[in-house]
């Protein structure tokens, strides 16, 4: 019985929804054409305690309501009651939402959400508007030339596939034009398609120009509730009346270079401009016919000089421009990877060939220099990538070699002093060579470090000093090595302490020098005192040899 008296209260509260509905302001919804249409059920709050049922129907052409779908409170799908075009294109989400997919502009009609209750029933019903995005517009039937005040055709801006219609605006140097009926004449037309229902619409424009109008700028502009506005790219057209003067643009204006294509225009002032012309490059007459341009693809060195243009029908109305093509060869010698020993000379020659003196600019790593690199000498310093930069007239050009300068390691210096703690002796390996070289300790240590820059290699080494102990530093690279031993003893004297023991001796040696000078001289002072210095001073050399012999004897 509970049961049965549950279905007919449900049945009943369905008759009451379809006899006795209250029905709320209605609302719009806005939709893209072909994307999906989410029409909303009283914004989401249409869910009451008691809810039995949620029914979603819609207002034919005719007047008539069709049904779409029903979800019950208790099941989780709807059943799709549509039989029409709707039938696989509606559904319903959690929030009672009604989604119909691919929208056309037949679903611009009133879609209405019924919310059936125990204790009350709703329709909200919701407008729906699909809107379309024009086509871009397009300029056709352009006049070839207009007439000094004379009404003519100059064009129609046509815009396809919008909903609702657009609003078509003609410009004129970005300014809008009004049709005042005389010099300005503006008639639109519209057109629907017959499947899609979407509009089409066409401007034709009757326009009188002036000679003001040489350089004016044409456009057209569609305006739509989609937005923004589109525009047409702007067209010129050419206004009647007769050349008088003709000139010839090189373009691009600044520096030509090699490869550039450059493009030669050749303009009149009369309106409309004549449409052939002829060029007159080197030495030959080029007819070009519906264009007043000439392009040079590519151009060379050789293409540099004068060039002229003039009219087919007088030839003594012409114009001349001069072209300058600027290049650029460089050569850099070495080039690539240069390996290179120790000490050897290096020459850097450069070969060029440009059209006017060039900017040099020569860096190494990155850092200018102040002249072109040259090694008569070469040094580990000597190492590294070398740039040559050079420019002119919107050439650059650039050439690099990297000089590696590789030699045997050599040790210049094994030194040691007291380290911090004055416990231990800090040896200090100063080597030279490229690649970087290995060093190896004879002994274990603590603390080994090493740096190495410009071909220049320090290692350190802290070290327990013992009894005789000597330390050797070996160092090693692909092309050689070096070793270098030193005495590590305890309470051996450091070398700065070496360096003064060095100076005192120094300074020995020449006191003791000093003495013994002195001595010699006072010794020989006394022996010329027992020489006959008469007679020696007179006799013959064998006198003197014998007198020399006999002083011998007496020292014996």
């Amino acid at each position: 019985m509970g049961m049965m008296h549950l279905a007919v209260r449900v049945l009943a509260a369905f008759f009451a929804a379809e006899m006795f509905a209250q029905a709320s302001d209605t609302k719009k919804v806005i939709s893209q054409y072909g994307e999906n249409i989410t029409v909303p059920c009283n914004g989401g709050d249409n869910k009451p305690a008691d809810l039995i049922f949620t029914k979603w129907k819609y207002t034919r052409s005719d007047g008539t309501s069709g049904d779409l779908l029903v979800k019950q409170a208790q099941k989780d799908e709807a059943k799709i009651s549509a039989t029409d075009s709707y039938k696989d294109r509606v559904n319903i989400t959690s929030d009672s939402s009604l989604v119909i997919t691919r929208a056309t502009l037949s679903d611009q009609i009133t879609f209405t959400c019924m919310v059936v209750s125990f204790s009350n029933l709703n329709e909200y019903p919701v407008e729906v508007e699909v809107r379309k995005r024009p086509s871009a517009p397009e300029i056709k039937n352009k006049a070839s030339q207009l007439e000094n005040g004379k009404p003519t055709p100059l064009g129609e801006c046509v815009s396809t596939d919008a909903n609702p219609p657009v609003e078509i605006i003609w410009l004129k140097n970005n300014q809008t034009l009004v049709d005042n009926g005389n010099t300005v004449v503006i008639t639109t037309t519209e057109t629907k398609d017959s499947v899609t229902g979407l509009s089409s619409s066409k401007s034709r424009l009757l326009y009188a120009a002036g000679k003001e109008d040489m350089t004016s700028k044409f456009a057209c502009l569609v305006r739509h509730v989609t937005g923004p506005d589109q525009v047409t790219a702007p067209v010129a057209f050419s206004i009647y009346y007769p050349t008088e003067k003709v000139s010839l643009q090189v373009m691009p204006a600044g520096p030509v270079k090699e490869g550039d294509n450059v493009t030669l225009k050749c303009q009149a002032d009369g309106n409309p401009p004549p449409t052939n012309f002829n060029f007159h490059i080197k030495g030959k007459k080029v007819t070009v016919t519906g264009s007043n341009v000439h392009v040079l693809s590519g151009v060379t060195r050789d293409d540099s000089g004068e060039y002229k243009c003039s009219l087919p029908n007088n030839d003594k109305m012409e114009a001349t421009a001069m072209i300058t093509v600027n290049y650029l060869d460089l050569s850099v010698s070495p080039s690539g990877r240069v390996l290179k020993k120790l000490g050897e000379l290096l020459e850097v020659k450069v070969d060029k060939n440009v059209s006017s003196e060039p900017t040099v600019i020569w860096t190494k790593e990155g850092t200018r220099l102040e002249k072109q690199p040259n090694f008569t000498i070469l040094t580990y310093s000597h190492a590294g990538v070398y740039t040559c930069e050079m420019s002119v007239g919107g050439i650059k050009r650039s050439s690099s070699f990297q000089l590696i300068v590789e030699g045997a390691p050599k040790i210049n210096s094994l030194t040691k002093k007291r380290s911090t703690d004055g416990k231990n002796k800090v040896l200090t390996c100063e080597a030279e060579g490229s690649p970087q070289p290995d060093v190896q300790w004879s002994v274990n240590g603590t603390d080994s470090k090493s740096t190495y820059n410009n071909g220049k290699a320090i290692f350190t080494l802290t070290v327990e000093p013992r009894l005789n102990q000597t330390v050797a530093c070996h160092v090693v690279n692909s092309l050689g090595s070096d070793s270098r031993t030193i005495s590590v003893l305890p309470h051996q004297p450091d070398d700065d302490d070496k360096a003064k023991l060095i100076v005192g001796i120094v300074v020995g040696l020449i006191v003791v020098a000093i003495l013994v000078g002195i001595i010699y001289w006072l010794y020989m002072k006394r022996r010329q005192g027992t020489w006959k210095t008469g007679e020696k001073e007179m006799g013959t050399s064998e006198e003197s040899k014998k007198l020399e012999e006999n002083s011998h004897r007496q020292e014996v």
